[in-house]
């Protein structure tokens, strides 16, 4: 039954969330503390009691969107006056007097470490808004079992915060320092989510890698997980180069269920932009490990993260960088032109490089590593691999999608018998430049 119609005194909450996946598992963990305290979920903002938007503010552009959407949610409160809107999250936390100008309507803003309040500050929001933006070095939300939804994939929050101070960067401001999960707590939360029927977790992390809790450290806390029955896959996303111990090389080499995946940052090929974004690591470090992890993990499948445009980056700087990009040949990467962020190191450089030439530089590189991507996934035609089959594909017609080890998209005709969940053998019969067409075998 409908718990709004069992129970139509609930208030109902409408969640939307921006951002990156650490947004996605923070929500979810804002749904478990309403519905402990009785909300329910609405299905949109029209019937909603609560509206809460959940944000980054990583990058320029996803403050943007959220400015967007908060412009259109004053028209609402202009025409229900009673529906409380709040804004969460890291945009919250960032730039909380800029936001409130703009947004003068908001009922609640609440940063990262304030979700466990947010109910108290929802019935006191009034004529003023309630507000909490302060960072909590004690909080790791470790006692709360997230609301995860369906599916055979879960992302679970396994530390909070940074300690890098990359110059670039607002997430030590906006999420605090590093506070890693007790090893208990995360055994506890996978194991209930094995028994949900969740085949592969995902641990996440600002710098997951740097996970330590007394005398474990991320390659033993993996080696733990994979003890879980019924937890069949096993990954990792953001770890950072500096924290990429032999611990956890070990780990992917020796324990099967740790897959052959690796999302490593780089940020630029140039050892003066490095330097000057403060990443802790050279362009000779950070080959000798990828080196050291394909020879551990010969079928490992890399990624990547890069900025263009950042303060000082010269033509010579972003042609390192394509020439680096060549040499690793990832198989897949994000890519972003450099946006100055208030509160970071490098916001009192300012901007050295136009949009256009951020522009430039950013269109070459996603062209490169589109043929990159392509050349790759076409290496694989012929192969076989074990896919984890997560349901119906986007382009329907009765295809099925997967995911590899290497997390690539499989694509299939389903068949009898087969339904999400369950892993099974396939065949790469062609490739495009995001997704493998399969066979089963």
């Amino acid at each position: 039954m409908d718990e709004r119609i069992a129970n139509p005194a609930h208030p109902r909450v409408y969640l939307e969330t921006y951002g990156c996946q650490m947004n996605v598992a923070d929500s979810q963990t804002v749904s478990a503390v309403l519905r402990r305290a009785g909300y329910v979920n609405a299905d949109g903002v029209e019937d909603a009691d609560v509206v809460l938007l959940n944000t980054c503010a990583i990058r320029e552009h996803a403050e943007e969107k959220v400015l967007h959407r908060l412009r259109e949610l004053a028209r609402l409160k202009n025409s229900r006056p009673e529906v409380k809107i709040g804004l969460l999250g890291c945009m919250a936390q960032h730039n909380r007097v800029a936001i409130m100008e703009k947004a003068a309507f908001l009922d609640v803003v609440a940063g990262p470490d304030s979700y466990r309040r947010l109910p108290e500050m929802i019935g006191n929001a009034g004529f003023d808004a309630s507000i909490d933006v302060r960072l909590d070095r004690g909080e790791t939300y470790a006692d709360i079992t997230p609301d995860y939804g369906g599916g055979v994939r879960a992302y679970v929050t396994a530390m909070r915060g940074c300690d890098k101070f990359c110059a670039f960067c607002v997430v030590p401001y906006v999420r605090g320092r590093e506070r890693s999960i007790p090893p208990a707590d995360l055994m506890r939360e996978i194991g209930e989510l094995a028994a949900r029927g969740v085949k592969e977790v995902v641990l996440l992390g600002q710098t997951v890698n740097a996970y330590r809790f007394g005398g474990t450290d991320f390659g033993a806390l993996m080696r733990m997980i994979a003890s879980i029955d019924g937890i069949e896959r096993i990954r990792f996303t953001s770890p950072h180069p500096g924290e990429m111990s032999e611990s956890i090389i070990d780990a992917m080499a020796t324990e099967p269920k740790v897959q052959p995946q690796l999302h490593l940052p780089l940020q630029s090929g140039s050892d003066r932009i490095l330097t000057a974004m403060e990443r802790g690591y050279t362009v000779a470090q950070y080959l000798d490990l990828v080196a050291r992890v394909r020879a551990a993990i010969p079928a490992v499948a890399l990624s990547t993260d890069i900025i263009v445009g950042f303060h000082g980056e010269e033509e010579s700087d972003f042609e390192l960088t394509t020439a680096i990009m060549r040499e690793v040949g990832y198989d897949s990467a994000f890519m972003f032109k450099y946006s100055v962020r208030e509160h970071t190191r490098a916001f009192r450089l300012g901007d050295s490089v136009s949009e256009e030439e951020k522009g430039r530089r950013l269109t070459a590189l996603i062209a490169l590593q589109e043929e990159m991507s392509l050349a790759r996934n076409r290496a694989m035609v012929g192969r076989e691999f074990p896919v984890l089959v997560e349901g119906a594909a986007r382009r329907g017609g009765g295809m099925m999608s997967g995911k590899t080890p290497q997390f690539k998209t499989a694509i299939f005709r389903g068949a009898e018998g087969i339904s999400s969940g369950d892993t099974v053998n396939m065949r790469v019969d062609s490739a495009t430049g995001h997704s493998l067409m399969c066979s089963i075998t």
